[in-house]
């Protein structure tokens, strides 16, 4: 297989290293693309060229997805997956440029650094590139599982933005404290605060302009909390353990 992953940043390189091909790598920043092939063994080849390969890759921000789908599908000579980490958009607009030819949309549920881990994945076109694709991410001990594009992106209001907003909230408001006052709750909460900070600020804007529902929910609920009185508080508070209980005792269906 002929691969051309466009992006040369960490996630685009995870593709590159985890999907046996015969790679190339195109970015905007050209020395990226160079890095990015003399470290996993491939090469690198312009941005806005007019070479062939037999599937493209797209690992770009999110916001420049469906952009970069037009800017390339001449490229994807028998197909086209992104690991962008939306869905709807990606998808439509691979159907536009790309009705004829394989089209598969993942979305790597982890940093790069933490794989393997969920893969959520949705083949909108299937064939042998796909499947050959989604056969390798398994086999480098992935946990590649079926979604759908409206699915997918209302999961991630949750699991994404919702999440974030929470931490860098509590990330926001918290005061600088003796680590002897800590409480398990805090520490922990300490701890995601710098993982998430320590990330690309870009990606966690692109979340939340793609899926801001979840951190409205968000505001909508510190806000409740913030006027409840103790009776409302504490019908709140048995909400979400309801809610956390009805989660954990969940059975999946046969």
């Amino acid at each position: 297989m002929k691969l051309l992953v466009v992006g040369a940043g960490a996630m685009g390189r995870w593709f590159g290293r985890t999907v046996d091909a015969d790679l190339a790598f195109a970015d905007a920043t050209p020395e990226k693309a160079v890095a990015a092939a003399d470290e996993l063994g491939g090469r690198a080849v312009p941005l806005d060229g007019d070479e062939q390969f037999d599937v493209v890759c797209l690992a770009v921000p999110m916001g420049l997805t469906e952009t970069a789908v037009e800017a390339h599908a001449h490229r994807a000579a028998r197909g086209m997956c992104d690991v962008t980490g939306s869905m709807e958009g990606p998808v439509t607009a691979m159907r536009d440029q790309l009705p004829d030819r394989e089209r598969l949309s993942l979305h790597p549920l982890f940093a790069p650094k933490n794989a393997p881990g969920n893969v959520a994945a949705f083949v909108d076109e299937p064939g042998p590139l796909g499947e050959a694709i989604l056969d390798e991410l398994s086999s480098a001990g992935n946990n590649v599982f079926e979604t759908t594009p409206e699915e997918h992106d209302t999961a991630m209001e949750t699991v994404q933005a919702a999440a974030h907003a929470a931490i860098l909230s509590f990330g926001l408001a918290a005061d600088d404290v003796r680590d002897e006052f800590a409480t398990p709750i805090s520490a922990a909460l300490d701890e995601l605060v710098s993982s998430v900070s320590s990330g690309n600020p870009r990606v966690y804007a692109d979340i939340q302009a793609s899926f801001g529902e979840g951190t409205d929910r968000v505001a909508d609920a510190a806000r409740d909390l913030a006027v409840a009185d103790s009776e409302t508080f504490t019908e709140l508070y048995r909400r979400v353990a309801q809610a956390d209980d009805e989660t954990d005792n969940h059975e999946p269906a046969e």
